[in-house]
Formats: structure tokens, C-alpha cells, sequence
């Protein structure tokens, strides 16, 4: 996997506007704290995990929702933080969505194949790092992702 180093706070913030229409289109509003991070990875391929995300929160949230973003820095990881308020997950499929061809709600299956958190698992777990899908105490869905910081090696 060739990795190169890169702002994953600007990666993060491309994927987004990548969306712009389809989160226009829902008059979904945003809350955004992203701290300016250098990440050391495959961009292309991590670039898929933030589409994939941002676009199942916009996909799921309610017209004229908020979804919350967060991204920081800690001692030897990144945490990146994806806030929704759609439905949530139930607990008897939340073991499921990362499985492939699993779609949680049917009615989206034009939209995707159920591919895409398998995929962003795949990722995440290739580069060391954690997911995990969680509901909101108020409502919507929370997912997390964490991914160890790699130190410069010695050659």
C-alpha cells in the first residue's frame, strides 16, 4: 500500500464538498471542528472512508438535520467523529453493518450495493485502527474512527 503524508483535516473537508449537492438538496447543516492533522496513509484509499460516511449520514439524516464532525489529535492516535440524526442503528443489525452486501434499511438499496462500510472496515482495519457504529443517547447515529499515528522508522 504506497502512503504518503497529508493533511487528513483537508481530506476530510474535500470529501464534504464533494457532496455539496446532495447535502444542499436536504438543506442538511453542518457543525465542523477539524483540527489540522498530518496523517501518514494511502490517501486514495482513505479518502473512500470519508465519502462513504459523510454520504450514509446525509443519506439517513432528516431535511434540514445537522450532522456534527469532528476530528482531533491525541497522544498516538486520530479520532474522527461522524454525528447524525437519522433513525439510528437497532441493536440486532448494529453487529451486521459492516458485513458485506448488508444494508441496514431496504429502502436505500438503489442508492448502494452494501459494499461500502465492509470497504471502509477493510480500510480502517488494514491501517491498524478501530470503527464502531453507535446510536446517540438523543437520537441519530455516531460512528468513530481511530487510527494509530505511525512514527517515523529508522531505515
Amino acid at each position: 500500500m504506497k502512503k504518503t503524508e497529508y493533511r487528513l483535516d483537508e481530506q476530510i473537508r474535500q470529501a464534504f464538498l464533494s457532496l455539496e449537492t446532495k447535502w444542499t438538496e436536504k438543506e442538511i447543516g453542518f457543525q465542523v471542528e477539524l483540527e489540522e492533522v498530518k496523517y501518514t496513509g494511502n490517501e486514495g484509499l482513505f479518502m473512500h472512508i470519508w465519502i462513504n460516511l459523510l454520504d450514509n449520514a446525509i443519506k439517513f439524516s432528516p431535511s434540514k438535520g445537522i450532522i456534527t464532525m469532528f476530528l482531533k489529535q491525541e497522544q498516538d492516535s486520530v479520532k474522527f467523529i461522524l454525528e447524525d440524526e437519522g433513525p439510528g442503528i437497532e441493536d440486532d443489525v448494529k453487529s451486521r453493518i459492516f458485513d458485506k452486501f448488508y444494508q441496514v434499511d431496504g429502502s436505500h438499496k438503489a442508492e448502494g450495493n452494501g459494499l461500502g462500510l465492509a470497504l471502509v472496515k477493510r480500510i480502517v482495519d488494514s491501517a491498524g485502527g478501530t470503527i464502531k457504529a453507535e446510536n446517540r443517547e438523543y437520537g441519530g447515529c455516531r460512528f468513530v474512527v481511530e487510527l494509530p499515528i505511525q512514527k517515523d522508522e529508522a531505515i
